[in-house]
């Protein structure tokens, strides 16, 4: 076996493409999630309640939702909509 030598370049390129992969790791948690539809409890978890909160949600029409089959489906876009819609602004 030959040795392999590593120079400064390579290391800088490889922390650039660790950094990229990092980010996108980061954007896909706290961004837009790679689906469009989410079930429960990924919507109980991305908002923080209990499945009874959800349940409320969807009972006075806060949160539109889609039932096939018995399992509830939320689409991401209406569930950010809905957060901007009832976003209050604090006068100070």
């Amino acid at each position: 076996m030959g040795a392999t030598i590593i120079t400064t370049e390579d290391l800088y390129d490889f922390k650039i493409e660790l950094l990229d992969e990092i980010k996108q790791l980061l954007n896909n948690q706290h961004g837009q999630p790679a689906k469009k539809w989410l079930k429960s409890p990924e919507v109980r978890e991305l908002l923080g309640v209990s499945p009874g909160t959800l349940q409320n949600l969807r009972i006075n029409g806060t949160l539109p939702y889609t039932k096939i089959g018995g399992i509830l489906y939320y689409d991401y876009q209406e569930i950010l909509e809905v957060l901007e819609k009832n976003r209050i602004h604090n006068k100070f």
